[in-house]
């Protein structure tokens, strides 16, 4: 299947989320490839897949099934320089389209209106007007969005389905890899030599937005590091 494939007829909501839950109850033990080649031949050019660029998995599964699919990533503006370095590697060498999404506002006219480091003060606000609206309005034109979320991450996504109903944006929600865990992840990469964010190698295990993302301490849950000492846990994305 190619990107420039036919788009199928238009879909209203609930015939979306009639899908959605049918195709959660038949892909439940599927592997992530036929997941992802439903999607592509359910869906065509109204799917695409999001990255965070803290590896680049679900994006090398997806382009294995559908060439040239749309990974969408979303700077913030706040991103390590290696995150930004790991999404245009990932634009030159697999066969993907990287859409990049922005907030509506940078980072210095976010400062002037609401007050310098707001991520501090307000993190749930600062990851809404830069994560959550960036992402409602780049789904737009899109019926079905897949995610690398795994049950294995934190107790917050342990039941997360493989193909589920998004109510919030009223999308159908793919996560191929929700069965898998690191294990599985690791020996993906290195079969596949998928390309990797260089700060996993460098105490990371899980890369957000740099003010809100800490190195993690051996024995520390994978995703401690984030928004470490707020008691927040997501970002507002999958909740």
């Amino acid at each position: 299947m190619s990107r420039t494939a036919t788009d199928p007829g238009s879909r209203s909501a609930q015939e979306l989320e009639a899908l959605a839950l049918r195709a959660g109850r038949e892909l439940e033990e599927a592997p992530p490839q036929e997941v992802l080649r439903w999607a592509a031949e359910t869906f065509g050019s109204r799917f695409c897949v999001t990255s965070s660029m803290e590896d680049a998995v679900v994006a090398h599964l997806a382009s294995s099934v559908f060439p040239g699919v749309d990974v969408v990533f979303l700077d913030t503006g706040y991103h390590f320089p290696e995150t930004i370095g790991t999404r245009d590697a990932v634009a030159a060498v697999m066969n993907v389209n990287v859409i990049t999404l922005t907030p509506r506002h940078t980072v210095a006219e976010q400062d002037a209106e609401y007050g310098p480091r707001l991520y501090d003060r307000d993190p749930d606000l600062c990851c809404s007007l830069r994560k959550v609206e960036p992402l409602r309005r780049g789904l737009a034109g899109y019926d079905a969005w897949a995610t690398g979320l795994r049950r294995d991450e934190s107790p917050s996504r342990a039941n997360t389905p493989v193909v589920g109903w998004d109510p919030k944006r009223g999308k159908v929600k793919i996560a191929p890899i929700a069965r898998w865990t690191q294990d599985d992840v690791d020996a993906y990469v290195a079969e596949q030599g998928v390309l990797l964010n260089p700060l996993l190698w460098d105490g990371y295990t899980s890369v957000g937005c740099a003010p809100c993302t800490r190195r993690v301490a051996a024995g520390e849950d994978a995703r401690s590091g984030r928004w470490a000492g707020t008691g927040k846990t997501e970002c507002g994305l999958h909740t």
